[in-house]
This record gives C-alpha cells, structure tokens and sequence, in this order.
C-alpha cells in the first residue's frame, strides 16, 4: 500500500470522526478539506474548485429556490388540512394518507422543507385525536426519507451520484428511473409506519392538554427569586421545591456567583436566581406560591404571564437559521419577535447556561408566550418552524399556480430529455424571478449554502480516492470478498455489502458524505469484477437515504427528535429493522430492476 493510499485513509478517518463529533461547522470542515487536498497535491487548482461548477451541485442549490417558492404558496398546508378532517372520520386511513402524501411531496421537494411543512400537522392531529406525537413524528420522518428517493430530484443524493456517474462515462440516472423500487420502499415503508412502529415508539410526549404537552423535562428555565417571596431565609430543601413544584434546581446564581454544592441546603436570599429544569405543568403554581420571577433576557411580570391573549408556542430553530451561533440577548429576541422565551431544549439534553447566553443551534427547541395575532407572522420567518398547539393556521393568501407546477414542469421537460435538468431548473427559476412570484433575495435566502459548500468542497475527495488509488483498492477489497460465494453470486454479493456499507456509514456521516467516498469504490469494484456498475450506482443512491436508526444521519431525524421527546435508543430500536427490511429488499430487487 503506498504511502498516497495511507493518507488519503488517514485523511478520511479524520473528517469522519469531525464529521460525527461535529466540532466544526459542515462547511468549514468542507474548505478545510478541500484545503488539505489541495495544498498536499491530491488534487490540482482546477480539481480543488471543480465541485463549485458541478452540474450536480448547481441543481441542487437551484432546487431549493423551487421548493421555496412552492412552500411559500402554501399550497401543500391548504392540502394538508384535510388530513385532520379525515382522521377524525378514520383514525388509520388518515393517517396513512398523511405519511403517504409527506413521501410523494418529498419526491418532488427538499426533504427538510417537508417535514417542516408537516409537523405542526402531526402536532395538530396528536393533539386533537390524543396520539402521543412521539407515536407520529419518527413516522414523519421516515416517510421523507424514503419518499425521497421516488425521483431524481428528490434527494440531493441522487443527483450526486448521477453526477460522478455521469463523469465515469455513465449514462445519466433517468428523472423516474427511482419509481419502481422506490414505489416499493414507500409501500413497505408506509405499512410498516402504520402497523409495526407504534408498536415500538414509546408515549414520551403526553397530549392530553396545553399543560400537559409541555412536559418540560429537558428544558432549562430560570427564575429569580423576589424581593417578598417565602423562600427568602429558607432552602429547597425545606420548600420541598422538587417534591411540590417538579422542579429541579441546577444552579443558584448569587451576585455573579455560581452556587453548584450542596444546593438543598444553601440559604435563600432575594435575587438568587435559580437555574432549573422542571414540568412546565407546575410552571405558574412555582411562579404564584414562591413569588419568583421568570427569567430569560428580560423579566416577565405577572400581568404579561397571565394576559388572556397570550399562548405557548414551541419552535424549532430550522436549517441554516440566522437565529445560529447568537444567543437570545444578541438577538433582542423579544423585540424583534414579540415572543418571550420561557426555556430552550437542545437533543434531550439540560443546559446549564443562562437562557439569555446559550447560543442557538439547528434544531435547538425554544417555548414560548406570544400574543395569538403573533403566530400567524412568525410563522413566516424562515429562521423558526412553529409547532403549536392551537390549530394549524393555514395560509389564507390566494395560491399563485405557476409556483406550483413550476416543479412538475421541470421534472417533464427533464425526463423526456427536452432539457436537461439543470436547464429545466433554472428555467423554472428564471420564470418564478420574472414573474415576481419570488424576489432575487428570497432566492438567494432559500439556498442551503452550507450544504451547497460542503458538497461542493467535499467532491475533491472523490476524485482523491480514485488518484491515489484508494477507490480501486477498497473495490478491489469488496470483490475479494465478493468472490468467497459461487461465481453467480459475486455480483449480488458485492451489491449486498456495498448497500450495508453504504447505509451504516450514512448513519454517522451525511447521507451526501457517503455517497462521494462510496460511489468511487462502487464504480472500480464493478470494473474489477467486469459488471455494469449502474446496479452498483443505484445501490449507492437508495442505501445513502436509508437513515433511519440515528437522529444524526438525517436531518429530519434530528427535526422531531425534540418534539417528539425522543431519545437515541427509540432510533436505534425503530430503524434497526426497517433498514434490515430495506437492505433484504434491495439486494433482491436492484439487480431485477436494473441486471447486471
């Protein structure tokens, strides 16, 4: 093995453990990869920067200005309505026509605008027909994954992979070539939704009301202690705090002081400030017995905790959020917003910071009071996914219809090969700028650039692999072991293990991380074996959206793993046999669909 192989392994082994440990933004660590290979003479000037002109990439940044623009229709809300309708009439066509509708839209949009668009249905209807929502939104989830994978533009993935394909000398993935094992994940994956996942998805989100929605178990909350509050002179210990109220205190915070021992004992003095986590149901009986203050970057007085018009609303910090890396008090969070954040969640875990000073990250939960005529504008700001517990206030803007079928009109002109794809798409969005359906700045604030950059950054690496050697040296690995079964099997062999390799790595990694060091291997495998690697290719694309047993490896995992009060392991218990299912299936399926 030389020692371009070595490095080239050494350097992979790194990215993916700075990949999963998250230390550095997906973006950053793209340049910096990009950087490493460049500088060390993996790769040349011109090789360095090839992903920023990639076809692939282009596409997908032009698809997000088009998902956008049919988002902000609110034409699939007006669709989504009548889910709750029809629940209430029957309970399990609803909400199977649900899940299906949130795979056939995220087969035509970006997965992540989607979910974003169905979870405060899946909220709605959990309230309304008393469904825990933990029983709904890993369902909600999984169903975007998997409905992805319908069409070439469903996921970013696929075009991608069509696209170091395509420079390999492969023909070009077809816009429907997906539909018929995609079809079949959607019905297999929709049953089991359905029929075996409420069986294993435990109750973690109780329902039953306002109160009880917002168990607040893994929320940070403060409150300070006033000037005439019963616990001046007295402990936690005494107040019985925990026992009475549900609430755990943390930290005391006593003239810039932090008070972490023996905090059960510590005598009370007014303006200590308690740093908690507790249940949201014992929030206002705490705040009235004790006389405290609730706190975040300003005081919330009495006459504002109690106004009749005031409601508690939950939102997500969404993807790529100018709410990231600020904390509440950089934000004027409550002037600009008119909405008081009451505690924020983080991925299950308690904070320990002041709420006022934790800098915000995708998918952070924050609770909050706001006036009821506040919610229709806030959820209008990209920067928050509303999930609330009235109902679904649908849009009531007359829906323009060429942001509707601007998408279908792309797919068609793209999959009959009157244009090509990326033509079609900036066609389509060249109409929508013309038209004024969407200004230049909205299309410019609808693009992911982070993704886009950390894709385009990270297509080096492929081309790395495949120079130094390192591609043909793993494919040639997976054919040695390939070809311990009979010679008829060594094609369906290597297809099998790529496919688990593939959809464990994407559990750890981004689904588009993996698809860039796989797609390489899978090609020189096939050319080592003498086969059609197109099988291969479509083994890469179905196996990298196969995310299902982590909340990291999809960003619709991590979306409902706050509202949905989940932990790893449910991922873990609940995806572990869908991807067995999906993995069987596909092994089976990929080389009927598309022989050797």
């Amino acid at each position: 093995m030389s020692i371009s192989i070595l490095g080239i392994f050494a350097l992979m082994a790194l990215i993916l453990a700075l990949l999963v440990l998250e230390i550095l933004p997906i973006d950053v660590l793209g340049i910096g990869l990009l950087l490493l290979l460049w500088l060390s003479g993996y790769v040349d000037g011109a090789e360095a920067v090839a992903g920023f002109s990639n076809k692939a990439v282009l596409t997908v940044a032009v698809m997000f200005v088009l998902s956008h623009a049919l988002v902000k229709t609110g034409a699939l809300e007006h669709f989504a309505k009548y889910f709750i309708q029809l629940e209430a009439k029957r309970k399990r066509l609803g909400q199977g026509l649900f899940l299906l509708s949130t795979s056939l839209f995220s087969g035509f949009i970006n997965n992540v605008a989607a979910v974003a668009i169905f979870i405060p249905v899946a909220m709605q209807m959990a309230t309304k027909f008393r469904i825990s929502p933990s029983k709904l939104l890993i369902p909600l989830s999984y169903a975007a994954i998997y409905g992805g994978t319908i069409t070439l533009i469903g996921t970013s993935t696929n075009l991608l992979v069509s696209s170091i394909g395509e420079s390999h000398g492969i023909e070009p993935l077809g816009m429907f070539e997906f539909l018929p094992l995609g079809i079949i994940f959607m019905i297999v994956g929709s049953a089991y939704n359905l029929f075996v996942l409420p069986r294993l998805l435990p109750a973690r989100a109780p329902v039953s009301t306002l109160v009880g929605k917002y168990h607040m178990s893994r929320f940070l909350t403060e409150f300070q202690i006033d000037e005439d509050s019963p616990l001046i002179g007295s402990t936690c210990r005494k107040q019985q705090i925990n026992e009475r109220y549900n609430i755990t205190v943390l930290t005391i915070i006593r003239d810039g002081n932090r008070i972490t021992h023996d905090i059960g004992n510590t005598i009370l003095q007014a303006g200590d400030i308690f740093l908690t986590k507790g249940g949201l149901e014992y929030f206002v009986k705490f705040h009235q017995q004790e006389k405290v203050l609730a706190l975040t970057d300003v005081k919330l007085s009495e006459q504002e905790l109690q106004a009749g018009d005031n409601v508690l609303v939950e939102g997500l910090v969404s993807e790529d959020s100018a709410l990231t890396g600020k904390t509440l008090s950089d934000l004027e969070f409550r002037r600009k917003y008119r909405a008081f954040v009451l505690a924020i969640a983080r991925r299950g875990a308690t904070l320990k910071q002041k709420v006022a000073h934790v800098r915000l990250r995708f998918a952070d939960t924050l609770l909050m009071l706001m006036p009821m005529e506040q919610i229709s504008e806030m959820r209008n700001d990209p920067d928050l996914i509303i999930l609330q517990h009235h109902e679904v206030n649908m849009r009531k803007k007359k829906i323009r219809w060429l942001a509707v079928i601007v998408i279908p009109i792309v797919m068609v002109l793209a999959a009959t090969g009157v244009m090509d794809i990326l033509a079609a798409a900036l066609l389509g969005m060249f109409l929508l700028l013309v038209s004024q359906h969407i200004s230049s700045r909205e299309a410019y604030t609808a693009i992911n650039w982070r993704v886009i950059v950390f894709i385009a950054a990270f297509i080096p690496f492929g081309t790395a692999m495949e120079t130094s050697g390192a591609a043909l040296l793993v494919g040639e690995s997976i054919s040695l072991f390939a070809n311990l079964f009979p010679d008829y099997l060594i094609p369906f062999a290597l297809l099998s293990t790529l496919y688990l390799i593939t959809s464990l790595s994407t559990e750890i990694i981004s689904n588009n991380a993996a698809a860039i060091v796989l797609t390489p291997i899978a090609i020189a495998a096939a050319n080592s074996l003498g086969v059609d690697p197109r099988p291969l290719i479509f083994t890469i694309c179905f196996a990298a959206s196969a995310s299902f047993m982590t909340p990291i490896g999809y960003k619709t995992n991590l979306m409902v793993y706050g509202p949905g009060k989940y932990r790893f392991t449910d991922y873990l218990r609940a995806g572990a046999p869908l991807n067995f299912i999906f993995w069987i299936i596909a092994s089976v399926l990929i080389p009927v669909i598309w022989p050797f």
